[in-house]
């Protein structure tokens, strides 16, 4: 197996480059993922509504997995040292 690599740094502010497949397939396999699962709940529970709700719950999370991926910016004060 390959090792997964960090992503590499480009341009003049040194950004890393993100994949933007990365972020669109965790929209996609959340809609898709958490709609079924409503789906499903709605075909067993004889209800109409658990598959929208699921939908929106999947579109949440993907938005949330891409979010918690980005590059996070730098503190712009240095870490506080203990007293000695």
């Amino acid at each position: 197996m390959a090792e997964e690599q960090p992503p590499k740094a480009s341009g003049p502010g040194k950004a890393p480059v993100r994949d933007p497949w990365q972020a669109f397939s965790h929209l996609v396999a959340g809609v898709l993922f958490y709609g079924l699962v409503g789906f499903g709940l709605d075909r067993w529970l004889g209800t109409r509504f658990l598959v929208v709700v699921g939908i929106l719950v999947g579109a949440v999370l993907g938005l949330y997995l891409t979010w918690k991926q980005l590059p996070r910016e730098p503190d712009d004060e240095p870490p506080k040292q203990p007293p000695a």
